[in-house]
């Protein structure tokens, strides 16, 4: 395409916008929202964009059904400006935990925001660590999955190379695990956990060797930090010399920064796809990456028609 990006923003993550722009060399597109009184959300964009590819930036993090809508109304006024090409920049997808039924008479909500963001007009979806890989599935338009973990790597090999240990805090991140285990040419172990309700877990035992080892508890997001910091309590008991913790999406609930500052963790390394609170800023052990570059070459390729994959090659 022969015209410049037009990038627009919602107001989950202006820092993160302005960010990307930067990176692009280009300025953020003009959008007005504002919320009545009664809770409804208004939005119009401030320029033309007829026949242009426009990318709205927009994490559907708390308040998540207030983003979420938003995101839904821009793309909407987008396609009936006759924009050429809507791409949703979701780098945090909320519901994402809500991929599958895990008992009876329960809903797919993960599925269902993808049909939501269908029908208000994306053409292509961006998203950033998701929860869970098969909600890719869940649209029926292009959806690129990209990955934290070049960022989250090169953190690791610049300041934490002493005799590493990767943890899983579950088996289902074992996958993710092993690829940085890999990289880092460090070794495995992984939490056995036993969930009894939601945002509600016990970390049971330590499969593999952490005792004077540095541990990095690997996850995709942190919420309320039960699981993180019952993990790092368990890995203190068995020995592990230093541990760390590393995540895309700090979502960072309820009493998680009280849990984390009580816990023997040393520091959690995070991105900016979401806003921190003011008092996860005043947490000194939180350490925020920043994926601007990475989502601003992602969306330059996408614009150009380029590949994504070569970015984590």
């Amino acid at each position: 395409m022969d015209q410049e990006i037009k990038l627009f923003g919602g107001t989950s993550n202006p820092a993160l916008t302005l960010e990307v722009c930067d990176y692009l060399g280009t300025q953020p597109g003009k959008i007005l929202a504002k919320t009545f009184s009664d809770g409804e959300i208004q939005v119009e964009i401030g320029e033309n964009i007829r026949g242009r590819d426009v990318f709205v930036i927009q994490s559907t993090s708390t308040p998540v059904n207030d983003n979420l809508m938003q995101l839904l109304i821009i793309m909407d006024a987008m396609r009936r400006a006759s924009a050429e090409r809507v791409t949703a920049v979701i780098p945090y997808y909320g519901y994402s935990r809500q991929d599958r039924k895990v008992k009876p008479r329960v809903p797919i909500t993960a599925k269902l925001v993808a049909d939501l963001i269908t029908v208000a007009g994306a053409n292509r979806v961006v998203s950033m660590d998701l929860h869970a890989g098969q909600i890719q599935g869940y649209f029926n338009i292009p959806v690129d999955n990209i990955f934290a973990a070049p960022i989250l790597l090169k953190y690791i090999e610049s300041n934490l190379r002493d005799d590493l240990v990767i943890i899983s805090p579950d088996a289902g991140g074992v996958e993710r695990a092993r690829a940085f285990a890999k990289r880092l040419d460090a070794s495995l172990a992984i939490i056995d956990k036993r969930r009894e309700a939601p945002n509600i877990s016990q970390a049971m035992n330590i499969i593999g060797e952490v005792k004077g080892k540095t541990a990095i508890i690997l996850d995709d997001m942190v919420d309320t930090a039960g699981t993180l910091t019952q993990a790092a309590a368990a890995l203190k008991d068995r020995g592990a010399g230093g541990i760390h913790a590393c995540c895309t999406h700090p979502v960072l609930s309820g009493p998680s920064i009280e849990r984390i500052e009580a816990s023997p963790i040393d520091s959690l390394v995070v991105t900016n796809t979401i806003p921190l609170s003011d008092k996860a800023k005043d947490c000194r052990k939180i350490i925020v990456l920043s994926i601007a570059e990475l989502l601003g070459e992602t969306i330059k390729r996408s614009h150009n028609s380029h590949s994504v994959s070569t970015l984590f090659v």
